[in-house]
This record gives C-alpha cells, sequence and structure tokens, in this order.
C-alpha cells in the first residue's frame, strides 16, 4: 500500500486521521481541526514521524547494540569525516552543546572506540577520530541501521520517498533563507 492510499484510508476532509471512539493512539496532529492553520498540521505530522521513528531506532540501537543514539550519531559524523572532528564541530554538526559532546566522547573513549589527537592546524585543540574498533563497530551498525529505516519506511514507495526528498528540500531551503535574513 502506497503512503497516499495509508494516508487516505484514515484521514477525515482537513487531511487528519478520523478520531477513533475510544481515542487512543491519536497523536496531536490527528485531534487538529479545520480551524488550526494548514502548517502547523504539517510540521505536527513531520514531528511525529520524526519522533516515531527515533524512538524505535533509540530502542533498537540500545537492544541490540547496547549503545545510545546520541553515541551512535556521533560516531556517523565521525565515519563521514575520517581525518576527524574538532568538538567545537560535533558539537554544531549534532546541534547539541559542547558539554554534551565532551561527555559522549569521553563514554566512546572509554570503549576504545574513539582517540583524542592534537589537531594539525591548532596544536592547542584536540580532534575526535574514530579508532580502528570504532570503524568497525559502526560499520556493523550502520548496515542494521540502515536496514531498520528502509523497514521503518517500507510503506512508501521510491516515488513517494523521492517526492517527500524533493519537498522537503524545498522546505529546508526556504528555512534557510527565512533564518539567514
Amino acid at each position: 500500500m502506497s503512503l497516499s492510499e495509508n494516508a487516505n484510508d484514515n484521514d477525515n476532509e482537513f487531511g487528519a486521521a478520523s478520531e477513533h471512539a475510544d481515542g487512543d493512539g491519536l497523536d496531536l496532529a490527528s485531534r487538529l481541526t479545520q480551524d488550526h492553520h494548514q502548517s502547523l498540521k504539517l510540521w505536527l505530522r513531520m514531528l511525529s514521524c520524526t519522533v516515531k521513528i527515533e524512538n524505535e531506532i533509540r530502542s533498537r540501537l540500545r537492544a541490540t547494540f547496547d549503545i545510545t543514539l546520541p553515541r551512535f550519531d556521533l560516531m556517523a559524523q565521525l565515519e563521514r569525516f575520517p581525518e576527524g572532528l574538532r568538538m567545537g564541530e560535533l558539537s554544531k554538526r549534532m546541534m547539541v552543546t559542547g558539554g554534551n559532546i565532551t561527555g559522549i566522547t569521553n563514554q566512546l573513549e572509554q570503549e576504545q572506540l574513539v582517540v583524542r589527537v592534537l589537531d594539525q592546524n591548532d596544536r592547542r585543540a584536540y580532534s575526535v577520530k574514530l579508532t580502528p574498533a570504532g570503524r568497525h563497530a559502526f560499520a556493523e551498525m550502520a548496515v542494521v541501521h540502515e536496514g531498520w529505516i528502509a523497514e521503518l519506511l517500507h510503506g512508501v514507495t521510491g516515488t513517494e520517498k523521492t517526492q517527500l526528498i524533493g519537498l522537503l528540500s524545498d522546505m529546508k531551503r526556504h528555512l534557510n533563507d527565512a533564518t539567514d535574513k
């Protein structure tokens, strides 16, 4: 079943899921009425989907690999930059505080998955890099993680995924333009 077919099965004329008699399982986006602005409904629907996927991935990472999502995300950033990243750059890329990055890095360093090295461009600063063990562990997790994402999004056709990527790319561009002013 495609995304559009699935969405139409439970949606009322306003694009929100119809309320069930028992009221169970409805997210905020589903409870909005015609009086609510369409942009708010869209934002809440995207947020709801993101939270559902994130919670499932968080749970599976913990159960399967005994790792937190933030630790996985930090390793993913470092995998893209084999030469390493400075703590401030990691903080910016992950949109968390420097203190959070320090704590996550300390944990991964204790497990010998990352190492701090003197930054070649600034000897007063350190970069963080994956160790060989960290690269190996991340490679294993990344393959499984990709499979989980594919599983969770299996109800969305390839064409719909392409459309969503395009629409969300346009939205991101507009948001960047609006916030850069």
